[in-house]
């Protein structure tokens, strides 16, 4: 299946990040090293697009709902040069639910339940947090909205979207991506189904 260009930002550093704890759902916002990633990261892509001959204008620009993804989005859209506030808000796109997990770190997990840590490292992308969401279930809901997304899209998001995005875009599944690390200070853009880094 052919796809438009997707250029997909993960969020800047939060201190929840820093302390590697499980943020999902919750909307810890970004910290002052996250907001610098955030500036590099727009004025990156200004380079980039202008070196590629397009303008930011030609693009749609979707955010998670939360507001650490929607601030990256307004620093990024500010250093295009575009109205910060000009982009949509998609609730497909918010993190993976960790449930009852969020705010803990993995190592907390091996403390409170060690089942459920020994079952997180042996399959995360299927594992189901308690009230919360597997990878199976965030592929799903991001999958129907990928499948809308027409024109070519810069997408802020987060790194468990990511991952599912990376599955959707090359059609194969490997319960591997779920454990790939996703930085927060480089862009990943898809055309023509290959990804480039930069």
């Amino acid at each position: 299946m052919s796809r438009p260009d997707l250029i997909h930002i993960r969020h800047g550093q939060t201190d929840w990040n820093l302390a590697g704890r499980l943020q999902g759902s919750k909307d810890i916002p970004l910290n002052e090293v996250g907001r610098g990633q955030a500036l590099r990261n727009g004025r990156t892509l200004a380079a980039f697009l202008a070196e590629t001959g397009r303008s930011p204008a030609e693009f749609r620009y979707v955010a998670s709902p939360l507001g650490r993804a929607r601030m990256t989005m307004e620093i990024v859209r500010g250093a295009l040069g575009l109205d910060p506030a000009g982009y949509t808000v998609e609730p497909a796109l918010a993190e993976v639910s960790f449930g009852d997990y969020e705010g803990y770190t993995y190592e907390d997990i091996r403390s409170i339940d060690p089942a459920a840590h020994a079952a997180i490292r042996a399959d995360k992308w299927h594992y189901l947090p308690p009230r919360g969401e597997s990878y199976v279930m965030l592929q799903d809901r991001v999958g129907r909205w990928l499948d809308t997304v027409g024109p070519d899209t810069v997408v802020v998001s987060h790194g468990g979207v990511y991952r599912v995005l990376k599955a959707l875009m090359l059609g194969t599944f490997d319960p591997h991506l779920a454990e790939i690390f996703v930085p927060q200070d480089m862009i990943s853009v898809w055309r023509n189904g290959a990804e480039n880094w930069i």
